[in-house]
C-alpha cells in the first residue's frame, strides 16, 4: 500500500465524510464519490479548499473510472436508514449488487484493497445473543426491511467470491448502531428521532414497549475499527460496535436527561422484523484489530446533542 490515495464511496454521508477526514489526517489523497441520494454536501463543506481532496458526484451503479493509482476502495454507499431504505428501495437493492460489483472490479483493476460496510442488519432478528461474526443469522428475505438485509448480505456474498476466484483483497466490517455529529435531523433511525422530538419538545415516540435493545457506538470508535480493519491482515467479517447494550425505553430517558426535556414518551406498534435485539461481540475485533470502543455513551451524548440543537435551530 505504498500509494496513500483511497476512494470513498458515500463520501457524503454521516460515516463516510468522517471517513474522510480520517484518512486526509493520516496523509492520505482522497476521491470521495456520491450520488448525493442520501449524503449532503455539507458534511464535506470544511474540505473545499483541502488540495488533497476531490469529489466526484456519481451513483456507483453506472459505468465510471478513475485515473491514476488507488490503494484503497472504500464502499459506505448505501442509504442506511428504514425512512431511507424503505423510500428507495430499489436504488438500495441496487448500489448493494451493481455497485458493489462495479466497486470490486475498480479495486481489481487498481490492485487495491476493498472494505465493504456491511451491517448488523445481516443478523436479523437475531436467535443468537449477542451476536458473533460466525452467526448466519435470523432474516426475513421477503419481509419490508429485506431490500436493505438482502443487499448487504448479497454485498458480502459477492465480496467474498472476489476475495475467493479473483484474489481481490478484501475487508468486510459488519456495523452496528453508529452515531454522532452530521447525522440528517430526518434521518429517521432512533438518536436523531428522539433527540430531535426532545429538541423541538415534541413527545418521544418509543415502538413497541421499549424493551428492544440496541448498542450505540460512536463515530470516532468507528472510524477507528474501519481504520484498522483496513490496516489489517484480517480478511473475515469483523463487527464494529460498542459491546454496551441498552434499551430503547432507557434511551429516551437518557435523551430527556442530555437535553433537559420534560416531553412525555408515547408508544406505537412496533415495526414488521424490527429487531428485539441487538449487540455484537467484538471479541474478533479485540483480537484481530486491538479495536474496541473508547468513547463511552455519556461522553458521546454530549458530543452529539450540540449537533443536532444546531439543526433544530436552523429549522425555526
Amino acid at each position: 500500500m505504498a500509494t496513500q490515495r483511497a476512494v470513498i464511496l458515500g463520501a457524503a454521508g454521516f460515516i463516510g465524510s468522517h471517513l474522510v477526514d480520517r484518512f486526509l489526517g493520516e496523509g492520505w489523497d482522497v476521491l470521495g464519490v456520491d450520488n448525493l441520494v442520501t449524503g449532503s454536501r455539507s458534511n464535506l463543506a470544511h474540505l473545499a479548499r483541502e488540495p488533497r481532496f476531490d469529489f466526484l458526484e456519481q451513483d456507483i451503479c453506472e459505468p465510471f473510472e478513475v485515473a491514476g493509482p488507488v490503494a484503497a476502495v472504500l464502499n459506505f454507499a448505501s442509504p442506511a436508514s428504514p425512512i431511507d431504505y424503505l423510500e428507495k428501495p430499489f436504488e438500495t437493492m441496487h448500489v448493494g449488487s451493481i455497485g458493489v460489483d462495479r466497486m470490486l472490479q475498480l479495486a481489481e483493476r487498481k490492485g487495491a484493497r476493498f472494505v465493504l460496510s456491511s451491517t448488523s442488519e445481516v443478523y436479523g432478528d437475531p436467535l443468537e445473543h449477542p451476536q458473533r461474526e460466525s452467526y448466519w443469522g435470523n432474516v426475513n428475505p421477503i419481509g419490508p426491511r429485506s431490500v436493505y438485509d438482502e443487499a448487504k448480505r448479497f454485498a458480502e456474498a459477492i465480496t467474498m467470491a472476489y476475495r475467493r476466484y479473483r484474489k481481490v483483497e478484501t475487508r468486510m466490517a459488519r456495523i452496528f448502531n453508529t452515531y454522532g455529529p452530521r447525522m440528517r435531523l430526518d434521518d429517521g433511525r432512533v438518536v436523531p428521532t428522539l433527540v430531535g422530538q426532545a429538541l423541538r419538545g415534541e413527545p418521544l415516540t418509543v415502538f413497541g414497549d421499549g424493551s428492544q435493545t440496541r448498542s450505540f457506538c460512536y463515530v470516532s470508535d468507528n472510524v477507528e475499527g474501519i481504520w484498522r480493519l483496513l490496516r489489517s491482515g484480517y480478511q473475515e467479517p469483523v463487527n464494529i460496535g460498542n459491546p454496551v447494550e441498552m434499551t430503547i425505553l432507557d434511551f429516551a430517558r437518557a435523551v430527556q436527561r442530555h437535553v433537559g426535556s420534560a416531553c412525555p414518551i408515547v408508544y406505537r406498534p412496533l415495526p414488521q422484523d424490527d429487531p428485539r435485539v441487538r449487540r455484537p461481540d467484538i471479541s474478533r475485533a479485540r483480537a484481530e484489530l486491538g479495536w474496541e470502543p473508547a468513547v463511552d455513551f455519556e461522553e458521546g451524548m454530549r458530543l452529539t446533542v450540540p449537533w443536532f440543537r444546531e439543526r433544530v435551530a436552523e429549522q425555526r
